[in-house]
């Protein structure tokens, strides 16, 4: 076990310094490309909880180029960007693209507890190793709550797959296979890819005793056969990338499939009516959970 931790970091570590620069490019200097659309409308999502009069800091996890730290900065929020390679993040406090990075490993963080208010992990979770243990590192050094923006598990979020699955299993566990393509889904980088669902962000919660989750879903488009570092300008890209989301979000209200992408806030705290009527008005769900009867809540 402890070679593959080390194997996996390290591979992470080395992929970053091999690809992230070529990209890094794209995301950092070209704000006018679609893959920038495309990562704001994930970013908006964050919205709800940004009020320029407050002075919370947040930590970004994960965030090997800093477009998360960046987004949030320009929100006028003070925030940290932490990733296990910092030589992106280097760069981009060099240019001024960040102010404060850190090299942490998001399984075990050099902060103290409760350091932060928010912690965000966009598109990063389903890369770790041992995500959950990185999680309740993130709801350790986070004093308000966590924010994941998260691929959907479709084989807990979506009912037909579940119900198929259930009736496939008794002729042989691995017919579902067959149309559940990324059932077992690895990347080349050498992690398998974890992927969130409502269900189990809420047992997360109900296992320390946490008082409010909120989700939202959110669909995106991507495909190598479309140049998206194109400028939204090309509207023949953009308006195929529009198409594809807008026929998604029309399936997914439906209810027939669940959305592609996923906010989900953990709150170590009850929230403010302020926070919850700003999170409903952009169309979170917000779920309040029940207290467990044999703690003392207050302590």
């Amino acid at each position: 076990m402890n070679d593959f931790e080390s194997l996996s970091y390290s591979a992470h570590v080395k992929n970053y310094s091999d690809k992230g620069s070529s990209y890094g490019i794209d995301v950092l200097s070209n704000k006018s490309s679609i893959n920038y659309w495309r990562h704001a409308r994930m970013y908006s999502l964050l919205t709800p909880l940004i009020d320029a009069a407050n002075k919370d800091k947040w930590l970004t996890v994960g965030d090997g180029l800093g477009t998360d730290a960046n987004w949030l900065k320009e929100a006028g929020v003070a925030v940290k960007a932490s990733d296990i390679s910092t030589e992106l993040l280097e760069t981009a406090h060099s240019d001024g693209y960040i102010e404060e990075y850190s090299r942490e490993n998001a399984e075990n963080m050099s902060f103290g507890n409760r350091v932060f208010d928010y912690v965000l992990c966009k598109e990063a979770f389903h890369h770790f190793p041992r995500p959950y243990i990185a999680i309740y590192e993130m709801l350790r050094v986070a004093n308000k709550g966590v924010v994941l923006i998260e691929p959907v598990d479709i084989g807990i979020q979506m009912p037909t797959i579940i119900f198929l699955k259930n009736v496939l299993d008794r002729i042989s566990t691995n017919l579902i296979n067959k149309f559940w393509k990324n059932r077992y889904s690895f990347e080349s980088v050498g992690n398998y890819v974890y992927k969130v669902s409502e269900r189990e962000i809420e047992k997360i919660a109900m296992g320390i005793n946490l008082p409010v989750i909120a989700f939202k879903g959110i669909n995106d488009y991507y495909s190598e056969r479309l140049n998206l570092s194109a400028s939204i300008e090309n509207k023949n890209i953009l308006n195929k990338v529009k198409f594809r989301i807008f026929i998604r979000d029309v399936i997914c209200k439906l209810g027939i499939i669940p959305y592609q992408l996923q906010s989900c806030i953990v709150f170590k705290n009850q929230p403010d009516n302020q926070v919850l009527k700003r999170l409903k008005d952009y169309g979170y769900k917000i779920v309040k959970l029940k207290r467990n009867p044999y703690i003392d809540s207050t302590s």
